[in-house]
């Protein structure tokens, strides 16, 4: 997997996994604005199965900001996430929290390159793909890398997070 040069596809998330040396495929697509599920319109305008491609949720873990990141045809379990990282209670952080703490719009969140260092928590499916789809850092944008290496890039970890919706 190689990157693929396109000087328009630059965002904070494709700078910083070439600074980390992470092989990297970028995938653009036309968002369409009236999409209700960011993620789900990924997966069908690039024609994935959606449980390789992952959206990145954040929350409050005990009054701490912290990164899920789940399939997109599954639901984020806060309560899993909270216990991941060694906290009793998680809600859904506010989506201008949310924006403002990673340079990020929401439909767009990355989980590499964020403005702030946040704990990140992939779900283990993601350990079954040989690469998975997150966002790029826009929206009609995805990255396509290994998961080890999204762990690696975003010091994360891996847990069971993800829940039916």
């Amino acid at each position: 997997m190689a990157r693929r040069a396109d000087a328009s596809a630059g965002t904070p998330a494709t700078v910083a996994l070439a600074r980390a040396g992470i092989a990297f495929t970028v995938h653009a697509y036309e968002h369409d604005p009236r999409a209700a599920a960011y993620g789900l319109e990924a997966a069908e305008k690039l024609g994935l199965d959606p449980d390789r491609v992952f959206k990145t949720l954040l929350a409050s873990v005990d009054g701490a900001l912290a990164v899920g990141i789940v399939p997109v045809a599954l639901q984020l379990d806060l309560k899993a996430l909270a216990q991941a990282l060694g906290g009793k209670r998680a809600e859904m952080a506010d989506p201008a929290v949310a924006e403002r703490k990673t340079g990020y719009v929401v439909g767009g969140i990355s989980p590499i390159g964020q403005k702030t260092a946040l704990p990140t928590v992939l779900d283990e499916s993601a350990i079954l793909c040989e690469t998975v789809y997150v966002s790029g850092g826009r929206r009609g944008l995805d990255l396509e890398l290994a998961p080890d290496d999204l762990i690696r890039v975003t010091s994360g970890r891996y847990a069971p997070i993800a829940r039916e919706r």
